[in-house]
């Protein structure tokens, strides 16, 4: 066959092909492939895509003070032709994915998430005013309240987040903000407005642009405890929810899968 009829041949074959997958796009749902019908927030249409994770090294700031990750080089192109760097992780650094089992004797691991619930509403609870004040501050019911009073109710499978403006100070030592007896100072949720969340709507997920859901004076972590075990998950160091607004947007979750994980590093985006 000459080349230019291969050529044909195989555009016939990729125009037939891509009929064939922009028809099975429209019948998805629910078709013998195992697919899951879409989240209600992808039917609503978006312009825009922001990346809502930070760029972590073995400086990034973690709960404990030490570095999270760890990374050597066991191939590199000048050598091999090709770069490869071994990774030691902890779970729980840079913008990452608190799993159920985090803080659970049997909850979901990472790697059990439904994926249906890493496609989020997106509602931003706005208390950076009040952080700016005060450093312990919390989202509490009020705030729930004036935020369904403005915006509606938390849609079903939403993700309720914090902005408490402190993802700016990821570079600094505020951002864990440990005084002389070493107790971190930064904004969580209070643990009534997590239990509101929990009777009163269909959310799935709670995230903060802290180091951890409950604020940092917190010696007992309640409010990990209150929603965790409900096969919930959270997220931690979330990044520029300043530029997203206070609903509207959709939040994905790329949660890693490794098997029984208790979360993980993620890349996350909201589209708005």
């Amino acid at each position: 066959m000459c080349d230019v009829c291969v050529m044909n041949a195989v555009k016939d074959r990729m125009l037939s092909r891509r009929s064939f997958f922009k028809a099975g796009a429209a019948m998805a749902a629910g078709t013998a492939f195992g697919t899951v019908a879409a989240p209600p927030a992808l039917a609503a249409g978006h312009g825009e895509v922001l990346d809502m994770t930070h760029v972590y090294d073995a400086d990034f700031p973690t709960y404990f003070g030490q570095p999270g990750i760890e990374a050597t080089q066991a191939f590199n192109f000048k050598e091999h032709g090709f770069n490869l760097f071994n990774l030691a992780v902890n779970e729980h650094t840079g913008t990452h994915v608190d799993a159920p089992l985090h803080f659970s004797a049997d909850g979901q691991s990472v790697d059990e998430i439904p994926v249906s619930n890493l496609v989020c509403p997106l509602c931003v609870v706005d208390i950076a005013a009040r952080a700016a004040e005060d450093p312990d501050a919390q989202v509490t019911p009020d705030d729930l309240k004036a935020w369904i009073a403005a915006n509606g109710d938390i849609p079903d499978g939403a993700c309720v987040a914090m902005h408490s403006g402190w993802a700016a100070k990821t570079a600094t030592p505020e951002f864990r903000n440990a005084d002389g007896d070493g107790k971190m100072h930064f904004p969580g949720f209070h643990v009534e407005a997590a239990q509101m969340l929990i009777e009163g709507t269909g959310a799935v997920a709670l995230a903060v642009d802290t180091l951890s859901l409950d604020h940092g004076p917190s010696a007992d972590f309640v409010t990990h405890y209150a929603w965790l075990p409900t096969n919930r998950y959270g997220i931690e160091n979330l990044a520029n929810l300043d530029k997203v607004p206070a609903s509207g947007a959709t939040l994905v979750v790329g949660a890693p899968a490794h098997r029984g994980g208790s979360g993980g590093p993620a890349r996350i985006f909201a589209m708005v």
